[in-house]
């Protein structure tokens, strides 16, 4: 199997996880990954059902943002992905959603804290806030990837949560990381106290995952 065919596979299985977990309701969301040892990405199109997609459903878009290959219209958050990729070159996939909790601190404009050790090992930080542009312009994007800095998500102000990966299983961990992180810290406020993970833990925590974690 070739290289795209795999991406785009990946992309389509991440989709449905998205779709069934709650991250996303109808056709709200997107996601891409990057083609390995290209300049391209696949991305999913616009409004379509993520239950539904196939390959050829998908779009390739390069580097300087034109259309590889697909009959279908990108995603209108292409700018988003795009500009992530161009200023993070270790980022494999980006994934956006929706998800409740998460988008709750968005349109409170409140920064997600790490109050949570997953937290701190996937994201490597609190999760900020960008400022509020309108969906899919390029001001949005830009808002984002200044925002995010050298975190892997970020919160777009009313709006949703940005998610990066190394790959689009990583990606969509850290969505799903963010969205628990986002209800715990709701339900801690509600009890009284959200406590804080200092910020040298984190750090010990973030180089744990990145290193150690797993069976390296």
């Amino acid at each position: 199997m070739n290289r795209l065919l795999e991406t785009k596979q990946a992309v389509i299985k991440a989709g449905r996880t998205m779709f069934s977990s709650g991250l996303v309701v109808g056709t709200w969301g997107n996601l891409s990954a990057r083609v390995p040892d290209t300049d391209t990405f696949v991305i999913t199109p616009s409004g379509r059902n993520y239950l539904d997609l196939k390959p050829d459903d998908l779009v390739v878009m390069d580097l300087d943002g034109q259309v590889v290959s697909g009959t279908l219209k990108p995603s209108s958050e292409f700018h988003l992905h795009l500009l992530l990729y161009r200023a993070r070159t270790e980022v494999g996939s980006v994934v956006h959603t929706h998800s409740m909790y998460a988008s709750a601190h968005a349109v409170a404009r409140r920064t997600i804290p790490v109050n949570v050790e997953d937290l701190a090992m996937i994201v490597g930080g609190e999760v900020r806030v960008a400022p509020y542009a309108l969906a899919g312009t390029e001001e949005l994007a830009e808002n984002a990837v200044k925002s995010m800095q050298d975190s892997w998500a970020v919160l777009l102000a009313n709006h949703g949560v940005v998610g990066v990966g190394r790959d689009i299983e990583e990606a969509m961990l850290v969505c799903q990381i963010v969205e628990k992180s986002a209800k715990i810290n709701l339900a801690a406020q509600a009890l009284g106290q959200a406590y804080v993970i200092d910020n040298a833990h984190v750090k010990t925590l973030r180089d744990k995952y990145l290193f150690h974690y797993g069976q390296k």
